[in-house]
């Protein structure tokens, strides 16, 4: 089976032009980035298992994890540290009462700056 060869063709391409349409009137503002929906996490908690113990892990397994029931937990938005809380459940749900905020100094009203 033989190939035939082909030759390049020339092509001319048009200009483009980098300015914006005049009726454009898009902007982003600061304001649009508030509707970004972001990742929020909590950690309830940690543990470090050997192979073995997860492979015998069933159905109604409990798993111990470092922290305890009323503990504080880090809250990370994006995988990046915001800050602490309290686990709370309201309405059989769990949610996070935010007690402090890095880098804002800011903490819930019953605590203290007072170290």
């Amino acid at each position: 089976m033989q190939e035939t060869a082909q030759q390049a063709s020339g092509h001319e391409f048009e200009e483009i032009s980098h300015s914006t349409p005049e009726n454009s009137n898009h902007h982003l503002r600061l304001e649009d980035l508030k509707n970004v929906p972001l990742e929020v996490t909590a950690e309830l908690g940690r543990c470090s298992m050997l192979v073995r113990d997860v492979l015998s892990l069933h159905v109604g397994s409990v798993i111990p994890l470092n922290k305890q029931a009323g503990e504080m937990t880090d809250i990370y938005v994006r995988n990046m540290p915001l800050g602490r809380g309290e686990i709370v459940v309201l309405a059989d749900m769990l949610h996070v009462r935010i007690s402090e905020i890095h880098g804002t100094g800011e903490r819930s009203e019953g605590e203290s700056n007072v170290g």
